[in-house]
């Protein structure tokens, strides 16, 4: 029986283990379709696939279906070996002979594609849109690589995709001793979890503040949710939240309540706004069905879907 081994086209001249048994008792060893002269050496070929295989030879190739009834061994490739395709396209796009407009983009012009990939992702797991979701994490991957790309080419202080991925790799692992080192005391459930990060954390960036790092730039209602979650595990006292009448602060107490109380007020307000916007969709579709184009208040109050009572 000939036996066939198909490289994956990923990983270049990479064997199975499970191939090499068959590869020393082999009577020949061949390259088939997709295989370049270049690996051959390497995979200890004799010379290209003849027309008719005798029995006992193998066969490494990319194209099993050549070789109909024999035996075939394939190369498993690790989780996320797909990532190298991406890494691959947006060196391509970004490269000589790429992409015009993706060659004119550096980070300053593709932070309004981040913000809105992001909040595309956003929706469509508030939806539970399963097809959505994988498209927005593919186009939020997608804004990873074009900046490590564009980083790539800084003469200053270059660094890849690969620097990006090593770094979140040792982050992971730093901050996951009792997964990595076998035991951590301070670790014993989610929540103790959540607390221990956060300490090393702090202790890894040298932070003077509570509230270092925390993104000022987001919207304000994660912001001030976000601080609040940070003083709250420094042991700040409510008592010392702001106090006033004003919109800022009234809606900064009612936020940090809700945070205290272990809700996510940012979640909370965008339910209550996609609400809205469905309710105000379906009075406008109710008033266009009765040849209304425009609607006056008591219009609105009259096509106003009816509210869910809340029962305390």
């Amino acid at each position: 029986m000939i036996t066939v081994v198909v490289l994956s086209e990923r990983l270049d001249a990479v064997l199975p283990a499970a191939a090499l048994p068959a590869l020393r008792s082999a009577k020949a060893v061949y390259a088939g379709e997709g295989v370049p002269v270049d690996f051959w050496s390497s995979l200890g070929v004799d010379g290209p696939a003849p027309a008719e295989v005798e029995d006992g030879a193998v066969v490494i190739t990319t194209e099993p279906s050549a070789y109909p009834g024999a035996h075939v061994i394939t190369t498993p490739e690790p989780m996320g070996a797909a990532l190298l395709d991406a890494a691959a396209v947006m060196h391509r796009l970004r490269s000589p002979g790429g992409c015009p407009w993706d060659a004119e983009q550096d980070h300053l012009s593709l932070r309004q594609y981040l913000l809105e990939e992001t909040f595309e992702l956003l929706e469509a797991i508030e939806d539970g849109d399963r097809a959505a979701m994988r498209e927005e994490l593919g186009d939020v991957l997608l804004q990873v690589l074009f900046h490590a790309r564009v980083a790539a080419e800084d003469p200053g202080d270059p660094f890849d995709i690969d620097a990006v991925a090593g770094e979140l790799v040792a982050k992971l692992v730093g901050r996951h001793p009792h997964v990595f080192e076998g035991h951590d005391p301070a670790v014993h459930d989610a929540t103790s979890q959540q607390h221990r990060w956060e300490e090393l954390k702090q202790v890894e960036k040298r932070r003077e503040s509570s509230v270092d790092g925390v993104a000022l730039g987001q919207p304000a209602v994660a912001l001030a949710a976000k601080l609040v979650q940070r003083t709250k595990r420094a042991g700040f006292p409510v008592d010392l939240l702001p106090e006033g009448d004003d919109t800022g602060t009234t809606l900064f107490a009612v936020t940090a309540l809700a945070k205290l109380a272990g809700e996510d007020p940012e979640t909370e307000l965008r339910q209550v706004c996609r609400r809205f916007a469905t309710n105000v969709r379906e009075a406008e579709a109710k008033a266009r069905a009765e040849g209304l184009d425009s609607l006056t208040a008591e219009d609105w109050r009259r096509f106003w879907p009816p509210q869910p009572v809340n029962v305390g």
